[in-house]
């Protein structure tokens, strides 16, 4: 199953929660279509923990086979799986390029990932899904640091997580250390995607 590739507005209104990360997509705060308004009933339990599992898959833009695995490899580690598995999705290259603000969205810094703009400790990495350690340094090749959507992105940035220390002159973060679960997206009930991975 490949990568979602439509309508990000409509997901977002279905779904209830701004994919974007700036809220634009939910200025109507109800779900697409005709009878879209009213349409919110009560859902099961197996329906809420699918809308959990689908805003977290959609937020990082994956696939629903790679996000198996990846909650397969947190649910291995010692300490609480929901938490794990959102700490491992942080730790993902294309998401921490877009933290630090060289992207507006994490489909766009998976693009400058993909097409090889980004470094990690100064060797080109172009794997989106590449998982960064703590103490690695991420940033830009040489001939990448003037594209003008880098510069942009910068320009507009109006956050910049705890757990990343940004160097604005050389154009690139360290990830100092594991986000904590109260740095992470609140919207997202990490208990209920343990339970439907554990059904």
């Amino acid at each position: 199953m490949s990568r979602y590739t439509g309508p990000k507005f409509k997901l977002s209104r279905r779904l209830g929660i701004s994919l974007s990360g700036n809220g634009k997509d939910l200025k109507r705060a109800f779900p697409p279509g005709q009878h879209g308004p009213g349409q919110r009933k009560k859902m099961s339990g197996y329906g809420i923990q699918l809308q959990e599992k689908q805003k977290l898959r959609h937020m990082y833009g994956m696939n629903e086979k790679q996000f198996r695995n990846l909650f397969d490899k947190a649910n291995k580690q010692q300490g609480i799986a929901g938490e794990n598995f959102m700490i491992l999705l942080e730790s993902r290259l294309d998401n921490l390029v877009y933290r630090m603000g060289l992207s507006n969205s994490r489909a766009g810094a998976r693009q400058l990932v993909s097409h090889g703009h980004v470094t990690v400790n100064g060797k080109k990495v172009d794997i989106a899904s590449y998982l960064v350690s703590t103490g690695d340094v991420i940033g830009l090749r040489e001939k990448s640091r003037s594209l003008s959507a880098i510069k942009e992105a910068l320009a507009n940035r109006n956050y910049l997580p705890a757990y990343i220390e940004f160097n604005d002159a050389a154009l690139e973060g360290k990830f100092t250390r594991l986000p904590e679960r109260s740095e992470l997206p609140q919207e997202i009930d990490e208990k209920q995607i343990v339970e439907f991975y554990s059904r």
